[in-house]
């Protein structure tokens, strides 16, 4: 195989080691790429081309992870990762320790992490890496590598999620409550939340939210319940999606441009947290994105006609 064919195979690894680094699409595009740079540029071809490639993007990314630290400590709001619609590196033997990872309450866990701990949970947890592989990769010790995974695991279950194992009653869960979203149905909304739901935004600063946070079920579904009927009303239109691994929704214009993204976490046959990215940084790998202020506008022009 040439270099550019080893590459490109190994090419959806590397991006799914690189997001869950990152939380971020653009950022491990391109690491990915820095990633392809160093390998194109190197005289010498490594004994295992998937050692050097994986060592390369995850040292790249913890690079770009500590930078960005500081970032998203001056956020305006909540920061949640950039939503992924589909991982593109699929394993049938770690299907759910994939799926679990890439979801949005798992990111928000592993940002509580150092970016060694992250990097090291990463590559042995996530993706079954040996621990010489992923000492080799993070730069440290054997030892040293299984202290960081130790602390990293000792964070992540203290917090980690648990979703409806069953994929199909999931789907019918989120069916139920898109088609209630649509209709506005109070009512129907508020039966499928758990009782200490919560709904939280991201918008950095750059788009109006939907809500500050709002808990509790009936809060939640009254809100759900009167905004999305005036956005219907301004033709905004959503198409069901999976999105980071969960039942979520991508929500577009009357022009078809991305407006936001929505997800679910269920559990237990109730949605448990509704997270929606309106900040149009985190929307541009989607495709056009809408003008959130305008929208917002005419949605609150929409209710005054209303009332």
């Amino acid at each position: 195989m040439s270099k550019v064919e080893e590459f490109e195979e190994l090419r959806p690894l590397l991006f799914s080691i690189a997001y869950r680094i990152l939380g971020s699409v653009g950022e491990a595009e391109d690491a990915v790429q820095e990633t392809w740079l160093r390998f194109d540029g190197s005289s010498t071809r490594p004994t295992s081309t998937k050692a050097f490639l994986s060592a390369a993007v995850t040292r790249i990314s913890i690079d770009v992870l500590r930078s960005a630290r500081v970032r998203r400590e001056e956020y305006v709001g909540p920061w949640f990762p950039e939503p992924l619609l589909s991982d593109p590196y699929q394993d049938p033997a770690q299907a759910v320790e994939l799926a679990d990872s890439v979801s949005m309450a798992a990111l928000l866990l592993l940002e509580r992490l150092s970016p060694l701990e992250r990097a090291v949970f990463v590559l042995r947890e996530v993706f079954a890496f040996e621990f010489g592989e992923v000492a080799a990769a993070v730069g440290r010790s054997e030892a040293a590598c299984r202290q960081l995974l130790v602390r990293a695991r000792r964070h992540m279950e203290a917090g980690r999620p648990r979703f409806e194992a069953d994929r199909q009653e999931r789907h019918e869960l989120a069916t139920r409550f898109f088609d209630a979203l649509r209709s506005g149905d109070v009512g129907g909304l508020r039966d499928l939340l758990a009782a200490d739901v919560q709904l939280v935004g991201d918008c950095g600063g750059k788009a109006p939210q939907l809500a500050k946070a709002v808990m509790g079920a009936q809060n939640v579904a009254r809100v759900l319940g009167t905004v999305f009927p005036l956005m219907s009303r301004i033709d905004v239109t959503f198409e069901p999606h999976e999105v980071n691994g969960q039942p979520g929704a991508i929500f577009r214009d009357r022009d078809g441009k991305v407006l936001h993204t929505l997800a679910l976490d269920v559990l237990d046959g109730q949605i448990q947290t509704i997270r929606t990215v309106i900040n149009p940084d985190k929307l541009g790998h989607l495709g056009p994105v809408a003008d959130a202020w305008a929208v917002d506008r005419e949605v609150k022009q929409a209710r005054r006609q209303m009332n």
